[in-house]
Order: C-alpha cells, then sequence, then structure tokens
C-alpha cells in the first residue's frame, strides 16, 4: 500500500451521489410509512375492545382509524382512550415503538432529501470554485493510488487531486490520504461535471478496464477537449482505440511488466533502476523539458547538466548516437536523466 503524504492531518472530504432518484427514496419511505401506518392501524382495530369513545361508546372503523392518526401524530384529543390494561399494555409495547419509527422515518427523509441534499449541493459548489488546474483520477485502485501518490509527489496540492470511483470505502482510503473523493461512475458526464473537469489539468484514468476507458476518453474530451488524458490499458490490441479516442498518452501496465520481467532474466538491477527513474522519491528521475534557446544547435552529448536520452522533434524520437541528427532545434522536447538531489538542493 502507498504510504499517505506526510502533510496536516487531512479533513475527511467524501462527496457520495445517491445511487437513487430522489422520487424513487421518496416513494419507498411513503410505502414504508404507510405499511407501519396499516400495522398500528390493524392492532388498535383488533383490540378495539380495549377502546372508548367518550362521545357515543362505540368504536367503529372510522373511529379506530381517527384514534391511529391521532396517536401516531401524538395530538391525543381525548376523546378516544384505553381503557383496558391489555390496550395500555399494547400501546406502550408496540404502538409506541411504531410511532417512534414513523417520527424517525419522517425526519430522516426531511434530512436526507432536503438539508442533506441542500448542504452537499453548497459543498459541491464551493469544491468546484476552489478547483482550478486539479487532477481527476478515474479509479482508486492499486494503479490510481500510486497515481495519486506520484501526483503529489510531484508537485501537485494534495488538495487539487480528485478521486472518482464507484466503492465507498476506496474513497474513505482516498480521503484518508487527503484527497477529495467523488462517489459515481467516471464515464458519467454529470459525474465529470461536478468533478470540475472544464477548470482540470489532467485526467488519469485507472479503471482496469478498456471499454469503461475509453467512454471516460470520450466524454472528457466533450467536456473539455483541452484537458490532458492519460489512459491506462489492459490489453495491447486495445491500445490503438484508446488513443483513437483521444488519449494524449497511453500505459499499458501488464506490457511494461513483461519487459522488465524479461529483462530481469539476465539482469538484476535493470527492473530497480527502471523503477527507480519512475519514481519522484528515487535517486534519480526521468523528466521532459523544451529545448532552451542557448541549447539549439548542441548535440545531445554537449547538453547539460543532466542526461539527455531522447529527443523528440515533430513525434521522431531520436537517440544520443545519432551524430548531426541529435543537435538540438527549436520545438524539441528533451528527455533527460536528473538526480533527485539536484532538485531538492536549494
Amino acid at each position: 500500500m502507498i504510504p499517505p503524504v506526510r502533510t496536516q492531518k487531512p479533513r475527511k472530504r467524501i462527496y457520495i451521489k445517491s445511487e437513487h432518484s430522489p422520487e424513487h427514496v421518496l416513494l419507498r419511505r411513503i410505502g414504508l410509512i404507510l405499511a407501519l401506518i396499516g400495522l398500528v392501524l390493524l392492532i388498535f382495530w383488533l383490540d378495539r375492545d380495549g377502546l372508548k369513545d367518550t362521545h357515543d361508546g362505540h368504536m367503529s372503523f372510522g373511529d379506530v382509524a381517527y384514534f391511529t392518526a391521532v396517536t401516531i401524530t401524538t395530538v391525543g384529543y381525548g376523546d378516544i382512550v384505553p381503557i383496558s390494561d391489555r390496550a395500555r399494555l399494547i400501546d406502550t409495547i408496540f404502538v409506541t415503538p411504531l410511532r417512534l419509527i414513523i417520527w424517525f422515518i419522517f425526519l430522516g427523509t426531511a434530512y436526507e432529501l432536503v438539508l442533506q441534499r441542500w448542504l452537499e449541493t453548497r459543498r459541491m459548489t464551493r469544491l468546484q470554485k476552489s478547483l482550478r488546474d486539479h487532477v481527476i483520477i478515474c479509479g482508486y485502485g492499486h494503479s490510481g493510488r500510486s497515481a495519486a501518490h506520484e501526483a503529489v509527489l510531484r508537485g501537485t496540492p494534495i488538495g487539487q487531486v480528485l478521486i472518482i470511483d464507484q466503492h465507498a470505502e476506496n474513497l474513505k482510503a482516498a480521503a484518508e490520504h487527503g484527497y477529495i473523493g467523488l462517489l459515481g461512475d467516471a464515464t458519467s458526464e454529470y459525474i465529470l461535471t461536478d468533478a470540475g473537469i472544464a477548470q482540470a489539468k489532467a485526467v488519469l484514468i485507472c479503471l482496469g478496464r478498456d471499454d469503461a476507458a475509453v467512454l471516460t476518453i470520450l466524454t472528457s474530451r466533450h467536456l473539455n477537449p483541452s484537458v490532458r488524458v492519460i489512459a491506462s490499458a489492459s490489453e495491447e490490441e486495445n491500445i490503438k482505440l484508446i488513443r483513437q479516442a483521444g488519449a494524449d498518452a497511453i500505459i499499458a501496465p501488464s506490457i511494461v511488466g513483461g519487459y522488465l520481467m524479461a529483462d530481469s532474466v539476465e539482469s538484476t538491477h535493470v527492473a530497480d533502476y527502471i523503477n527507480d527513474l519512475m519514481q519522484s522519491d528515487g535517486r534519480v528521475r526521468l523528466i521532459e523539458r523544451a529545448v532552451e534557446p542557448e541549447e539549439i544547435g548542441k548535440t545531445m552529448r554537449e547538453l547539460g547538466p543532466n542526461l539527455v536520452v531522447r529527443i523528440n522533434r515533430g513525434g521522431e524520437h531520436i537517440g544520443f548516437w545519432e551524430g548531426e541528427r541529435s543537435r538540438a532545434q527549436p520545438n524539441d522536447r528533451l528527455l533527460e536523466i536528473e538526480s533527485s538531489q539536484a532538485t531538492d538542493t536549494p
């Protein structure tokens, strides 16, 4: 498990979307309340001989229904009263708990459908206003956890990492690390909009399913054509589809892992060094940057102080062994290896 970044103690910020519509929840609660009222009505009807109507002394069904209503609402006008010990005992042991349950359902429904959603809407509005150039990570499995950890180590503020996941337990773990959590489907336009994708710097897709990754890429591109999208691919044959969907970068963990395993057959330290390059807290790190004006015309061997290992020129990859082609030109992108101590030293 990736250890939490040691910063100030984070608040648990989990924004959970209801799995059911408010109308569906309300109908279920109304049905439950009606069932409980019907149960109270049945209890009083079966024990109507223990009740007395002070008006005419006769207990009709309407009288029982009326007494049920005033009992549940705790109005108690006193015109109908329990007169037998059994009726009082039934009211105490059975009816009173049912009355409390009905009131709890009323209050809980009011809180959930009105107050809680109002508070959540306010929190979400404030959140969307505060998020700028943040990183959205879709999926908080092992890859998502590693990506979030590395993003913070590479300079993204911990409060600017937003996790989208369909499992509440994953979001609880994310909140423990200080990240913002949003419960929902990352392929949903509604969820991505709530995540503030219009102002996001990047979207990292670690869903573990290539079909879901493609749909998330298409939705992200629709909502923000300029956002940088990085996707994880499970199957090599799907890489071209993910690229066509609009991913800026594609990572295939299984393929990379296979390469490292094959290299480790004949070598002992290659895999360890590659892992060191990939981690921000390693002894060395691989970075990408634009060529500086004063570096134009120099070969890769002459560039420094870091070790330049590749030039990317218009989609073409140039190595340091390619002679004159390895001279830096305007608009080149350099890949270089630097010591982590170089950036840690002021």
